[in-house]
């Protein structure tokens, strides 16, 4: 059996490539950003914060660190340090118009987006600006399933708090465009029922879910969040990457405590180093931490550069081991994706982000689509689906000592029969969605009644032409590299906190639980000093 040739992803790299050679004609005729809309707490000199002492570090000023320096800044002073620039007053960040085009421009040390391929050959991104991945993603917003809170053993009803915090903040009802309507429809055809209209939570069926575009067009990041805490107690160091964590040995107690951080300019010299520091209390229990929020490449990868990590490892890389912890850097998952471009040629669209998504078979598969630009007037249309609960893990290790390098990561996709057997259900179930009489009639072509059957050619196109949903995970699992209160094993004052944490990726899109984490998180800080000085 022979498939279109749309069904392919690499007709979406093809019409990324023919993009970029469209980029210097495009980038002229975009708005002007002012680039200098940063509040006043917001700075790109090191030499403001080099040498200086807070109550928190927190590394990373994404999706989850955002959030929590905020929650942190109304009790205690923080330091953010964050390896990009400011999402404000840039275009490619914050007008839906050009969704999509960031991941399009990126280059060694300072775009908005930093390009990695994992040696799996599958191209993906990571976001490097202040509110990380949400400056960059579709801005879907739904929550976790119930059963994925219960498991984690959080506190319900602060978490539901934390939801709250975030959404009166950052998350709107979108207005559906006729290709949503259009896809929405093809859900419902397709069967993935019941319709539950507009909803947040994570329910089975097809439902309209939030968005971080409000009315306007204009993306609301985790860096709005900010505005929620105390600017005086806040420091938002921009375009710094930090190298990695200074320890202080305890003799007596025979442990090692994180003392502060050391960090370059990103776009500066290696050799250039500076340091901040965690303040030391007059009571040795009140100390406070540095808390890594860097993502799941950043946060792994730091652990390991600042010698914690499987020994052998960082002995090949000449890195002193603090703690011999083998499990960072593993379960690394990256939940696999099909796309099929239902256009057959493209057309003058705007970008679309997806805004309706189809949640079947228990919660195993997720369907979405959008509108991706392929050149300054033209854009293709593609349906994706994702498999929620893949088994297949890979690993993350080190390829180079400087920060500012992408680590080497390995996801294995679909490695796992089992994976490769719900892949071809999945793609099935896509392909009706696909042919609907819905999406059929939209595009103006007549509904193909054959659906995909063969197993062996389905099993082909899952391996051939996987790709991502940039929803990866995993690398400091709870249990493993952390505990339950999210404290790294084997070291005193340090904790990871985002979702290199996470087993699987909540809900339909993870923005929404890895936002809600920081706030939840940083009240639970908060709290568990306030018992220690009462």
């Amino acid at each position: 059996m022979k498939f279109p040739d749309m069904f392919h992803s690499h007709e979406l790299r093809i019409a990324f490539s023919f993009f970029l050679l469209t980029l210097p004609l495009f980038s002229s005729s975009l708005p002007e950003g002012k680039g200098k809309e940063v509040p006043y707490y917001m700075t790109s000199d090191v030499k403001e914060v080099a040498g200086k002492s807070f109550d928190y570090i927190v590394v990373g000023g994404g999706t989850t660190g955002c959030p929590l320096a905020a929650t942190l800044s109304d009790n205690f002073s923080v330091l953010l340090v964050e390896r990009g620039g400011s999402p404000f007053g840039n275009p490619l960040v914050t007008d839906k118009r050009f969704f999509g085009f960031s991941l399009l421009q990126t280059d060694e040390y300072t775009s908005v987006a930093q390009s990695f391929i994992s040696t799996d050959g599958v191209q993906n991104h990571r976001g490097r600006v202040l509110g990380g991945s949400s400056a960059i993603n579709g801005g879907f917003y739904s929550r976790a399933r119930e059963d994925f809170v219960k498991k984690a053993g959080w506190d319900e009803e602060l978490v539901k708090k934390a939801y709250e915090w975030v959404e009166s903040k950052v998350v709107f009802p979108p207005e559906l465009t006729p290709w949503q309507s259009v896809v929405e429809f093809g859900l419902l055809e397709a069967g993935i029922l019941p319709y539950n209209g507009y909803s947040l939570e994570h329910i089975e069926g097809t439902k309209i879910g939030g968005t971080a575009f409000d009315q306007c067009g204009k993306r609301h990041t985790s860096a709005d969040l900010l505005g929620a805490g105390n600017p005086k107690n806040l420091v938002v160091l921009l375009n710094a990457t930090v190298n990695n964590i200074i320890f202080r040995n305890n003799s007596k107690a025979n442990e090692s405590r994180a003392h502060g951080i050391r960090f370059i300019k990103s776009d500066g010299s290696s050799n250039h180093m500076h340091e901040a520091y965690l303040n030391k209390p007059g009571n040795s229990s009140t100390w406070g931490d540095v808390i890594l929020s860097a993502g799941a490449l950043g946060s792994p990868q730091l652990l390991l550069l600042s010698g914690i990590g499987p020994h052998d490892h960082l002995k090949d890389l000449n890195i002193p081991t603090i703690v011999d912890l083998q499990e960072v850097g593993e379960g690394m998952q990256d939940n696999p994706c099909i796309a099929k471009l239902v256009d057959t040629t493209p057309q003058k669209r705007l970008p679309e982000t997806p805004e309706v998504v189809g949640i079947a078979d228990n919660f195993k598969f997720i369907i979405q689509a959008g509108v991706l630009p392929i050149s300054s007037n033209a854009s293709r249309m593609p349906i994706a689906a994702k498999l929620a609960f893949p088994i297949s893990k890979g690993k993350l290790e080190l390829d180079s000592t400087d920060p500012r390098q992408n680590p080497s990561i390995k996801f294995n996709y679909l490695a796992k029969e089992k994976d490769l057997h719900e892949c071809v259900k999945m793609v099935q179930l896509l392909d009706k969605v696909t042919k609907s009489q819905s999406v059929s009639s939209f595009l103006g072509i007549k509904p193909q009644e054959k659906l995909m059957s063969n197993s062996d050619e389905l099993r082909k196109l899952c391996k051939n032409n996987v790709r991502t949903f940039y929803h990866y995970h995993g690398g400091c699992i709870v249990g493993s590299v952390v505990d339950k209160d999210y404290r790294v094993y084997g070291v005193k004052g340090l904790r990871v906190i985002d979702g290199s944490t996470f087993q699987e990726s909540p809900g339909t899109n993870p923005m929404a639980t890895v936002m809600m984490l920081g706030r939840y998180q940083g009240v639970k800080l908060v709290e568990e000093r306030r018992e220690i000085c009462n």
